[in-house]
């Protein structure tokens, strides 16, 4: 049953991928509003696919503490799920993301009409100020720019590995930083088929003021989004049924 709710919601998946960017491609010649209301009636639209078929259900925690305006959002990142998920909660989100990405045909013009920040991995220290400089006239137009401190997915559980880009990019924007936790990871696993029914808990924490030192912050910020998401983890196993599950 697992498999074929699994291979049902894939196809529902990617067929309503198909299906907005098809629907999308007149707003490519609109105010970019159009397009990010657009973007997050697609995940709004995914995210009920993953509940009717799959049976995964979503629970946001601590939205009351999203402040107003520009911000820096770090989240952790187990699952390609988060990286439509969180459009639902920012009023103008900004991804930074890979520069190869934006070469891909439709996906690549999407990203860019959505105002992505592009990064260019291999064009070491000029790159990352071109990026942060991009990245602080977004968040002095009031965006919310996101942005996946670990660089890549990572399993769920797996030791972290934060990258230190994410301490000059505080640092530049002098912005708060709204940490995110999340247990996606346990329910659609990194490059797996199976959809795992269940409750995907997203958790908002505690903003981190601007003006930190660039070390403090960053440890301050590893260790509220690992905490918080080894707790999600543990609750998300209890869930499952998980034998290494702790109550």
């Amino acid at each position: 049953m697992l498999i074929l709710r699994s291979l049902l919601f894939n196809i529902a998946f990617y067929a309503n991928l198909v299906f907005w960017m098809i629907v999308l491609l007149p707003a490519l010649a609109m105010p970019r509003r159009f397009f990010i209301r657009g973007a997050k009636y697609w995940a709004w639209s995914s995210m009920w696919f993953m509940r009717v078929i799959a049976g995964t259900k979503v629970e946001f925690r601590g939205l009351e503490r999203i402040p107003a305006g520009g911000l820096l959002v770090a989240a952790k990142h187990q699952s390609a799920w988060e990286t439509f998920a969180l459009l639902t909660l920012f009023a103008d989100p900004a991804f930074i993301l890979k520069r190869e990405l934006m070469w891909i045909p439709f996906f690549g013009w999407y990203t860019w009409k959505g105002g992505s920040v592009p990064v260019d991995r291999k064009g070491g220290a000029q790159a990352l100020m071109k990026m942060m400089a991009r990245a602080k006239v977004e968040i002095q137009n009031g965006r919310q720019i996101l942005i996946f401190p670990e660089g890549t997915r990572r399993p769920a559980g797996a030791p972290p590995v934060y990258k230190v880009g994410v301490g000059h990019l505080y640092q530049a924007l002098g912005a708060p930083c709204l940490p995110i936790a999340l247990n996606s990871g346990l329910f659609w696993s990194r490059r797996k088929f199976l959809r795992h029914p269940g409750t995907i808990v997203v958790e908002i924490l505690e903003p981190i003021a601007p003006g930190l030192p660039r070390g403090v912050f960053f440890q301050q910020m590893q260790q509220q989004i690992e905490t918080a998401s080894d707790r999600l983890l543990a609750e998300g196993r209890l869930e499952l049924g998980h034998a290494d599950a702790k109550p």
